[in-house]
């Protein structure tokens, strides 16, 4: 009976969710992730692969070579997030404060257990780049950016890139892909209204900026429904609203933090075009004045369409049609492999994590990554690597 785990990749099985579970007990933040990266270089040094380490701070980049043939990349992301973990697992998160809350350990050991089954079979023509990516958070920035920033594709070219993400909800067994715009890009904005700040029994005399923000956050909701068509995807959130700290002051500013979304670079620029005017032209209506600060996030990640038929047509052919999402819904939360996609053309995808009751979404106290997950993903990853380096017809799209 036909497996879609690889015999290689069975046998090393137990090992390697051994290995996440430690992963998962002793999570790095993002530019922290020292002891792990450590654990990465260890492994695959000891596979055979050529190892570079401290590429945008804690990044680690392996690299094999099989004769002649066009190279590609697999990237996994390494940091945790600042939560404290509660999901009374054995493996819990022993740092207080930080946790794997979004399965990074996971797509590590899965991107391991690929790399040990690839090195044994050596069974491709050309060369392979496994990236293990930091800070793909974003606490003190993007660790893809930043590999960016010091040359990785000048050093380790690629014709395709690859990465994956498990998606809590989605059954075991089962692959999403989209050609096209598939994260959205994300921007952070404040915006700080100053007013006159007075007493609450006379505001007659002051110029109060928690009114102003009150009526500020009702207008930004207006423009997806005004501004943007029906048929795109955009997303404005006032995610707080800090003002003031006495029920008889008020106070003589007010600050709206915004999270913002969208899924085509000139929807971006109109929701920050927008925000912009809203916000001054509010503040003048009500006396006060507005000063906006952007923080410009990851931009849209743009998957490649032939590459993505291509590595949905695979995922086909080893999980059967029923297990495979081919046009899934786009997302809204963002990802910096985003950037690496502005510059090599290639495929981010999505692996059920199961949709088991009780279970909940990334970013949650209670998340887990699911073990057994990490053999499916990892035993894909052996066959698109033999599949786009396969020595007698490599894909067109790749070798040109």
């Amino acid at each position: 009976m036909f497996s879609p785990i690889l015999p290689g990749i069975q046998s090393i099985a137990d090992e390697m969710i051994t290995l996440r579970r430690q992963l998962h007990a002793h999570p790095e933040l993002g530019f922290e992730e020292f002891n792990t990266s450590r654990l990465v270089r260890e492994k695959l040094q000891a596979w055979g692969y050529e190892v570079q380490h401290g590429i945008g701070g804690t990044g680690v980049v392996a690299s094999l070579h099989c004769g002649k043939g066009p190279s590609i990349g697999l990237r996994a992301d390494m940091d945790a997030l600042p939560i404290q973990e509660e999901s009374g697992r054995a493996w819990a998160s022993q740092v207080a404060g930080k946790m794997h809350a979004c399965g990074h350990d996971g797509h590590t050991a899965i991107l391991l257990a690929a790399a040990c089954e690839l090195a044994r079979r050596r069974s491709f023509a050309g060369t392979l780049h496994l990236f293990f990516q930091p800070a793909e958070e974003g606490h003190g920035g993007s660790g893809a950016k930043r590999m960016l920033d010091e040359g990785l594709f000048q050093r380790f070219p690629c014709d395709a890139i690859f990465a994956l993400h498990n998606m809590p909800g989605m059954p075991l067994g089962s692959f999403g892909f989209r050609a096209g715009p598939f994260m959205a890009s994300t921007d952070t904005i404040t915006i700080r209204l100053h007013g006159t700040g007075g007493h609450g029994a006379m505001p007659q005399s002051a110029v109060d900026p928690v009114v102003t923000a009150s009526a500020l956050v009702m207008a930004l909701q207006t423009i997806v429904s005004r501004n943007v068509s029906p048929l795109d995807v955009a997303v404005v959130t006032v995610g707080a609203l800090l003002a003031g700290d006495a029920a008889n002051v008020i106070p003589a500013s007010a600050e709206l933090r915004l999270t913002v979304r969208a899924l085509k670079p000139d929807i971006r620029e109109l929701l920050h075009l927008r925000i912009r005017q809203l916000a001054e032209q509010h503040a003048a209506a009500y006396g006060a004045t507005a000063e906006i600060t952007f923080e410009h996030g990851y931009p849209v990640l743009f998957n490649d369409d032939v590459i993505t038929r291509q590595a949905s047509l695979l995922a086909r052919e080893y999980l059967g049609a029923a297990n495979v999402q081919e046009d899934i819904p786009p997302l809204t939360g963002s990802e910096d492999f985003a950037y690496w996609l502005e510059q090599v053309p290639g495929c981010y995808f999505i692996v059920g994590n199961g949709d088991e009751e009780g279970g909940c979404m990334v970013h949650n106290p209670g998340y887990d990554f699911n073990d057994n997950a990490l053999p499916l993903a990892a035993s894909y990853w052996v066959r698109l690597v033999e599949y786009w380096l396969a020595p007698e017809h490599p894909p067109a799209a790749v070798a040109g």
